[in-house]
């Protein structure tokens, strides 16, 4: 039996790749187990997803800027962080990583990142390549040292058509790792 997730309040980050189709299907699994998912996306994640996706699967608004209208009048990054007990960050670019693992506010997400005091699961998802470059394992290393907790992606066959190490980690793993936080 799954374990449930009843007013668990968890925010989803989702970044601009390809594997922003398997954050809808996280989404939609996080809400069935009773979850409160709030979502936001990056605007490269926008390219690939739209927010009608999420407010249908969550039932309230996406975040998507920091300048967009508040809900939150200290402002939405600070906000969500007093609301989410969790923050997920699926799929996770490298181009996100660089920025969390370098301490860059630039967007809403990663602004809230660094506003939170809770727990950051990070799933990156990439082409094989780029997962290998030691610039992007720096980037990593340096999450898991800051106490970011990474879900280390799967391999498989990739979008670009190759097959390696770079792979979102399935929903059903992500959920696991969530729920061994609740």
């Amino acid at each position: 039996m799954s374990q449930s997730l009843n007013d668990c309040e968890i925010l989803l980050g989702v970044t601009g790749g390809v594997a922003a189709w398997k954050a809808a299907d996280l989404c939609s699994r996080l809400v069935q187990r009773g979850a409160v998912v709030s979502v936001i996306l990056t605007d490269s994640a926008q390219k690939f997803i739209g927010r009608t996706t999420f407010e249908a699967l969550t039932g309230q608004p996406v975040s998507v800027g920091l300048f967009q209208p508040s809900q939150h009048f200290r402002g939405e990054h600070i906000g969500l962080t007093q609301r989410a007990g969790l923050i997920v960050v699926a799929p996770a670019t490298a181009a996100s990583i660089a920025r969390m693992a370098h301490g860059m506010a630039d967007d809403l997400l990663t602004t809230t990142i660094l506003a939170s005091t809770g727990t950051v699961l990070i799933a990156p998802a990439m082409n094989c390549e780029m997962w290998a470059k030691p610039s992007v394992q720096r980037n990593v290393a340096q999450l898991r040292d800051d106490g970011y907790e990474i879900i280390d992606p799967e391999t498989g066959w990739l979008s670009c058509g190759q097959t390696g190490t770079g792979r979102m980690a399935s929903p059903e793993t992500i959920v696991s790792r969530i729920c061994q936080h609740i």
